[in-house]
């Protein structure tokens, strides 16, 4: 009976680590981008999918972090954030679906392009349409644990495991 709470422990852990690490930039780190390439964060953004319990590393040096409104985005405006970090090495969980807007706090970054929107989505959500032969609506990694278990309880069962 043991063994039957250890499958179950372990296949609950593997559905909840498929969070994923998200280096920002890429290989960059967080650094003010060229001149006239104000974008770099959001094209590098734009080509990846964010989602409730991921995570946005940044690396940095003698600079910060900063979560902000769309407003303090949009104005690189620092004197309010909602999270700050200066540690040069910070992660942040996106704990919410919508949008989180990140920016530099130190002086011309933000105007000079060191910000980013992350456009996280709940992986509860299905996807706008189910491909052939998917499981039922409602089936999710619960559904999957149920019919792993109601394969495998008469072989444990039978083996006295």
């Amino acid at each position: 009976m043991a063994s039957l709470l250890s499958i179950v422990l372990l296949l609950a852990l593997l559905d909840t680590s498929r969070a994923t690490n998200f280096e920002v930039g890429g290989d960059a780190e967080w650094v003010l981008p060229q001149a006239g390439d104000s974008q770099t964060y959001n094209h590098w953004a734009s080509k990846n999918h964010f989602h409730v319990g991921d995570i946005v590393h940044f690396k940095y040096n003698q600079d910060s972090v900063m979560v902000v409104t769309e407003e303090g985005y949009n104005k690189c405006e620092s004197s309010h954030p909602i999270f700050f970090s200066n540690s040069g090495n910070t992660q942040v969980r996106l704990d919410r679906p919508g949008p989180f807007y990140f920016i530099s706090g130190v002086t011309g970054h933000c105007q000079g392009g060191q910000k980013l929107v992350v456009k996280v989505t709940d992986k509860a959500q299905p996807p706008s349409g189910p491909p052939s032969g998917a499981a039922p609506a409602g089936f999710g990694s619960a559904g999957a644990i149920v019919v792993l278990m109601a394969v495998l309880w008469p072989l444990l069962v039978m083996h006295d495991i």
